[in-house]
């Protein structure tokens, strides 16, 4: 298919490289360095989409991030949703498709929403469908008024990646101010890290025929480029879009199609120590009837169409503008040969210079755009002048431009401040919060004179005008084209009292979604300012939130295996553990764990059960190292843990230690671990591996906020231990074959005490405490012994048919044992007595941290839900965790949950966990677990299955 609207020459597109494509099922081409928006335009397709409430018919507007109006939804490997048509990159075999609308754009039945858009203004939802209720139409209008739907399946030709990186200095874009920014930083050895949405450098020299020193500027451009490419402390990527700026200098960078292999794309989480703002500007719509109709586009766009792609998307141009920029773009198009029929200029003096780009056209100033003829395509647009004379100028592109606004989404993200400049009609960067600077056009230089020595540029000169206000005006002005906010959805937010700016926002919807005000949010203020008679800077901003642009989920996940969101934390065996096959598990802060180890021919189930014989009748192994663990050492420890365990601490002697509940300022668990006393002033804390960094939190703001003159230092210690914890009846069996000097005997050794020595060879602590029930040793030693001692457990293990233990099995013993689970059992909700651990609440001291909360909480003698053990009367049952318990199994309020169920090897049958109503009174009961299609009555018993003395253990 021939490309019409394509130049004979120009561009920076490679011609000798047709690509093919389909949109909307038809067949067209393009060239290599096409985006899909250039393309269609090469090819004269001009409806390319359908207006988000109307259903109007919608061309392309802009060139960039900032498209309004043309989303589509990509098909095939490419397979997603929501995706600005002008931030394609065309491919060979590229099938893309309109969004919200049916059959297509060009004949759409939503349509018939433009015969009831007097019925539909802003908000009517929220008046309209109240009976009987929203629910009834909200699937009928989201599917109306919908973007695309999310893709059946992940793309197909490759996966997402997270990459984590520091730099001196972060660079947000590469136009002419971030790459002076990128080398002055590189040059001066910090390590930079320069990013730049655009699939090259450039920025707005990408577009226009500017110079500097009499040299074409995209030559500067690939010099500066290529001494980048040479300095090794400079990161460099194109296609990378910053869309996030957060706390302390984190930003959130999208790189797409990186040059590396299979990966689609890839999230960089970088942490600066500097940014440089060097996002550009982007140009405002000007706002008149039927300024959303196809072939009404921005007149920087046409420009760029026309230099970079060799595209010029009309044959007779008319432009419209409030500022000088526009004139360069006529100048451009008289160059190429393009029919200019004249520039209407709403300024009453248009200043000389700009006149002199344009000699040979009729430029009319005080004159506005009143309204637009043609439905599917600009046919002829009605300039008003301020005498009050119309006439209408055939054509069929009418480029406008309504000034510039520096993008300032990245600086307002960093909750720094703008101001509204008088001169440049615009908000600019005003106080930084964080350590960030704003260069270039996003500080309002908005020509290369101003920010590169020798750049040539027309001086940039602007009359804002925010609306074009005429007598009897007919046909919608809109503000926000991609949501289809008009004037008067504007002013009917201001009639009904949404007179902030943040309100009129959530009315109408203006600047929300993917656009983020991006072409219109200006306009909005302006229009709110003439509305209410107040200068701009008293409307002030909408929030600009992330992401910038629209970001993939897959993207923002990454790849989960290897490179995460966060790092994964590793022990010195979890290679061991991989290659024996352990399936591995991604657990609380962040820790990598065995879940199970599966052997031939093995699932889920039987490798648990076969994990979990092992501890009951022989002996298992499993890495403990995850566990948080804190020293606490100085005069005031024994106060301190007393204050913060419900139980009684300062009484341990040394070498022994006491299980504990740490409790939160409402008297509810917050967590429970084993404190050991080391010496005099020196004590050990264990916290469950979720909660570790929670409790040093904890327990440091305790220290700083209320008790500051107690001497109590705290050190982490979680890496600074890695243990192997052998448990089971042949557990000291195994520990002799190993080799240790130390006394075993349970008279010497007892249960809750720990010796120094050593263990293989390698100093260790060795602590008896026990997570699973059994006779338990932890042994603890330097993680630069802890791959050799393992192996060496194993080895020596070996002839009492040791096995590794996942965090499955973990789970099946302790609910045997009725050991409670931060994750299942503590839910927020309960408190020590409803867990049955009343003991563990000290009647001795005189006060610690919850103890009147749970006074008061008791005194009200409500009903509580307390933890019982449920036993499904079908052994062969298993009752799903979380099921809810409801009297008699009928669809009422219920009385309870199930927060664990498992198949308990020691008593061949399922057996469970619940928190039920008045549960301690409850023993002997049959309690009934509802589920959508079916009853299943349990028994209720003591929440333990397994040595209920505890004689085991203490072995």
């Amino acid at each position: 298919m021939t490309q019409n609207n394509r130049c004979a020459s120009g561009g920076r597109i490679d011609r000798s490289r047709t690509l093919r494509f389909t949109f909307n099922g038809k067949s067209y081409e393009g060239f290599e360095g096409d985006t899909l928006a250039s393309a269609l335009l090469a090819n004269d397709v001009r409806v390319t989409a359908r207006s988000f409430k109307y259903h109007r018919p919608r061309g392309i507007v802009g060139h960039g991030p900032e498209e309004p109006a043309t989303l589509v939804e990509l098909d095939g490997e490419d397979a997603s949703g929501n995706r600005p048509a002008t931030t394609v990159p065309l491919r060979d075999g590229l099938s893309a498709r309109s969004v919200n609308c049916w059959p297509s754009p060009e004949f759409d039945i939503g349509g018939v929403n433009q015969l009831l858009s007097r019925f539909i203004p802003a908000g009517f939802y929220y008046k309209t469908f109240k009976w009987p209720n929203w629910h009834l139409f909200e699937p009928s209008i989201r599917k109306a008024a919908g973007l695309a739907a999310a893709p059946a399946q992940p793309p197909s030709s490759g996966h997402f990646e997270a990459r984590h990186a520091h730099a001196d200095v972060l660079v947000a874009g590469a136009g002419p101010a971030g790459l002076k920014a990128a080398l002055k930083a590189g040059r001066a050895g910090k390590r930079v890290f320069l990013a730049d949405e655009d699939s090259e450098a450039g920025g707005s020299l990408l577009n226009c025929d500017l110079s500097i020193d009499g040299q074409p500027a995209m030559g500067w451009v690939e010099a500066a480029v290529l001494e980048l490419r040479g300095m090794a402390n400079v990161t460099h990527l194109q296609n990378a879009t910053v869309w996030a700026y957060r706390e302390h200098n984190l930003l959130i960078v999208n790189e797409r199609n990186p040059d590396q292999g299979s990966i689609i794309e890839r999230s960089w989480r970088v942490r600066a120590g500097e940014v440089v703002i060097a996002t550009g500007a982007t140009e405002r719509a000007m706002v008149f009837s039927n300024n959303d109709r196809p072939g009404v586009m921005l007149a920087s766009s046409v420009q760029a169409y026309f230099n970079r792609w060799g595209v010029i998307p009309g044959k007779r141009v008319v432009l419209f503008t409030n500022n000088n920029s526009a004139y360069a773009v006529a100048s451009d198009l008289i160059a190429a040969g393009v029919r200019v029929e004249a520039i209407l200029d709403s300024r009453s003096c248009v200043p000389q210079a700009a006149l002199e780009l344009v000699p040979e056209i009729t430029v009319q100033s005080s004159t506005v755009v009143g309204d637009v003829r043609g439905h599917k395509g600009v046919k002829a647009v009605k300039a008003v002048s301020s005498s009050g004379s119309v006439n209408w100028i055939e054509c069929d592109l009418l480029a406008h431009s309504g000034g510039w606004n520096p993008t300032v989404h990245l600086w307002s993200q960093s909750r720094s401040t703008l101001r509204f400049d008088e001169d440049l009609a615009a908000f600019l960067p005003y106080q930084p919060v964080q350590n960030c600077t704003a260069v270039g056009a996003a500080a309002g230089q908005l020509t290369l004179d101003q920010i590169i020595d020798g750049g040539e540029e027309l001086a940039y000169e602007i009359e804002p005008l925010w609306r074009v206000d005429l007598p009897g005006q007919r046909g919608k002005a809109f503000l926000d084209i991609q949501n289809d906010v008009s004037v008067s959805d504007v002013h009917l937010a201001l009639r009904e009292g949404y007179d902030n700016v943040e309100h009129v926002k959530r009315y109408t919807t203006g600047g929300m979604g993917i656009d983020q005000g991006k072409t219109g949010n200006i306009n909005i203020i302006g229009t709110v300012a003439m509305q209410k008679g107040v200068p701009l800077q008293e409307v002030g901003t909408t929030t600009f939130r992330s992401p910038y642009t629209p970001v993939s989920f897959g993207a923002i996940g990454g790849l989960r295996e290897d490179s995460v969101l966060f790092p994964y934390r590793h022990t010195p065996v979890t290679q061991w553990n991989k290659d024996n096959g352990a399936v591995m598990y991604e657990a609380g802060a962040r820790w990598r764990r065995p879940g199970y180890f599966p052997q031939q021919g093995e699932g889920l189930q039987d490798a648990v059960n076969r994990e979990c014989r092992a501890v009951r009748e022989g002996v298992g192994v499993y890495d403990g190292s995850p566990l948080g663990t804190f020293e606490l050492k100085g005069r005031d420890v024994p106060q301190f843990l007393d204050f913060i365990y419900s139980n009684m601490v300062s009484s341990l002697t040394p070498g022994n230690g006491r299980y504990g509940l740490m409790l939160s300022d409402d008297g509810l668990i917050l967590d429970d671990g084993v404190v050991f006393r080391l010496d005099e002033h020196r004590w050990l804390v264990s916290t469950s591996t979720g909660h570790a960094d929670s409790i040093n939190q904890h327990m440091e703001k305790l220290l700083q906020t209320e008790f500051p003159d107690w001497q109590v230092m705290i050190t982490t210690v979680t890496s600074q231990w890695n243990n192997a914890t052998i448990c089971g009846p042949r557990a000291r069996d195994v520990m002799q074959a190993l080799g240790t000097d130390v006394d075993l005997s349970p008279e010497v050794f007892p249960f809750m005490s720990f010796r120094d020595g050593t263990v293989a060879g390698f100093p260790a602590r060795i602590v008896r405490v026990s997570f699973t029930g059994e006779l338990s040793f932890e042994v603890n030693v330097a993680p630069r012994h802890m791959a050799e001692l393992w192996a060496k457990v194993i080895e020596a293990g070996a002839p009492f048919g040791i096995q590794p233990v996942g965090s499955e099995s973990s789970h099946v013993l302790r609910v045997e044992k009725g050991f409670l689970s931060l994750g299942h059992e503590v839910d927020g909700t309960v408190d020590a007595y409803d867990l049955g651990m009343g003991w563990a609440m000290s009647k001795k001291k005189t006060d610690y941290l919850g103890k009147r909360s749970i006074q008061l909480r008791r005194e009200g003698k409500a009903t509580r839900r307390e933890l019982v053990g449920i036993l499904p009367e079908d052994h062969n049952r298993q009752v799903p965790e979380g099921a809810p318990l409801t009297p008699g199994g009928r669809k009422e309020a219920t009385e309870g949950l199930v927060t664990a169920c498992v198949w308990s090897v020691v008593n061949d049958r399922w057996v469970g966990l619940a928190l039920l109503k008045n549960g301690h009174s409850r023993h002997g009961e049959i309690a009934h677990v509802r589920l959508k299609d079916e009853v299943i009555p349990v028994k209720i018993t003591k929440p333990v299955f397994h040595d209920p003395d505890g004689k085991l253990l203490r072995s």
